[in-house]
């Protein structure tokens, strides 16, 4: 259910440019996405364990301060990220 190394690693090089450029906004809004999408999967077979759809609305509600934040910062990276990622249809 955790996210390994690896697969974060391969998250950050693919959208933050570099594996260890872990501080790219991009790279942990694809973090965060990868993290609600097993989180849900967790949750649809689970449907009373409420402590961890509670971390999961966390994890809703950062990605969306993330997302605002680079929308306000950078508009055509923000437009490509959801492209990618598949958000906002």
């Amino acid at each position: 259910m955790s996210i390994t190394k690896e697969k974060k690693a391969s998250i950050f090089s693919q959208y933050g440019g570099a594996a260890t450029n872990t501080g790219s906004i991009e790279g942990q809004i694809a973090l965060l996405t990868e993290r609600i999408l097993d989180i849900s999967n967790h949750l649809k077979v689970n449907k009373k364990d409420f402590s961890t759809q509670r971390g999961l609305m966390r994890l809703v509600g950062q990605r969306k301060r993330l997302l605002i934040y680079m929308q306000k910062t950078n508009l055509q990276g923000y437009r490509a990220l959801i492209e990618k990622l598949g958000l906002r249809k």
